[in-house]
């Protein structure tokens, strides 16, 4: 345990919390800014099981802020959650690493979050963070909430059956700034996830007590914070106040969906897509590349498509869904 000495010599968490830690498990959904660095912290605190979900693969522009990554993995076009394995097996071995190269969705969700102690928040979105705080609230699991967008940062653990939800605190979070629009720099990116990290620690390691019961807002370039203590939940909150959850009975997700801060739509086509036959249909009438988990293929228009195995296509250098899909429907069919 000599790897963790410094951490157990924090009374909070001592022996006893170090082996919480060690039978622990964590579901971080998004291996982007934010899921690099929770993944990165709970590794190297000694969590026992991380599963790490995530879509999409690593591009040059992650550089700048996505821990883990490095240029080998942006020109291989690795998956980031396979990226993300990779490096944080070899910073901690004793760690169990998931790593899953899929969209969370109403349909796998509960597949996902299943055996998890708790689920923390690395997307870019608020449709997704909706459907974790749905499902958590559903399954009795805690959801810790974090976003960050230019130097702006907002995070707060959800406990079911003792606090309110993300949909109580935050009912309509449309319409706001995000990294396309925006940017974002690092260190917010690093500040809200040691928020996360830091509640999920207490969480894992048996400290619940100390967990914070608040929404905190930090802006590190204005020097700003501002914190939202819990109220009861809301009546009118279709999760707290109803027993409903939106996010789980409306239809799986859309056919055709923008990705924040990249132009790029995603498709979920639905059928598998084996990458080698792929590979020699588009090969005639774009040019190919492919490795053992995803396939690019840059078409003569300028856009790029790329393939996953599980039916899922990237449609790269354009932002409309329309211009998406008639290229999906050209090249892919169905």
């Amino acid at each position: 345990m000599d790897r963790y000495s410094r951490q157990m010599l924090f009374s909070p968490i001592g022996n006893e919390g170090q082996q919480s830690l060690r039978s622990s498990s964590a579901l971080i959904v998004g291996v982007g800014a934010l899921g690099n660095a929770i993944a990165n912290h709970l590794a190297r605190a000694g969590a026992g099981t991380l599963r790490l979900v995530d879509r999409d693969y690593v591009e040059w522009s992650n550089l700048g802020r996505q821990s883990l990554f490095d240029e080998r993995d942006a020109r291989a076009a690795l998956p980031k959650a396979v990226a993300a394995e990779r490096k944080l097996s070899a910073i901690n071995s004793e760690v169990h690493i998931e790593a899953v190269v899929a969209d969370a969705t109403a349909l796998t969700i509960s597949d996902l979050i299943d055996g998890m102690d708790i689920v923390l928040d690395g997307t870019d979105n608020f449709a997704s963070r909706y459907l974790l705080n749905d499902t958590c609230f559903k399954h009795g699991v805690p959801f810790v909430y974090g976003g960050a967008v230019a130097s702006r940062g907002m995070s707060a653990p959800f406990v079911p059956g003792e606090t309110p939800c993300l949909r109580c605190m935050l009912p309509d979070a449309s319409g706001g700034a995000t990294c396309d629009t925006a940017g974002v720099i690092s260190p917010i990116v690093d500040l809200v996830a040691a928020y996360q990290s830091a509640e999920a620690l207490k969480w894992l390691s048996g400290r619940r007590e100390s967990m914070r019961r608040s929404l905190v807002t930090v802006d590190i370039w204005a020097g700003s914070y501002y914190e939202v203590k819990f109220g009861s939940p809301r009546e009118s909150c279709p999760v707290c106040g109803k027993g409903e959850f939106p996010a789980l009975e409306a239809a799986v997700g859309e056919e055709a969906v923008s990705l924040c801060g990249r132009e790029t739509v995603q498709i979920s086509g639905g059928a598998p897509l084996p990458l080698e036959e792929w590979e020699g249909r588009l090969s005639p009438v774009a040019s190919v590349s492919r490795n053992p988990f995803l396939l690019r293929a840059e078409l003569s228009s300028g856009e790029r498509l790329v393939l996953f195995p599980d039916g899922r296509v990237l449609v790269q250098g354009t932002t409309d869904p329309v211009r998406a899909k008639s290229l999906y429907s050209r090249y892919i069919g169905n």
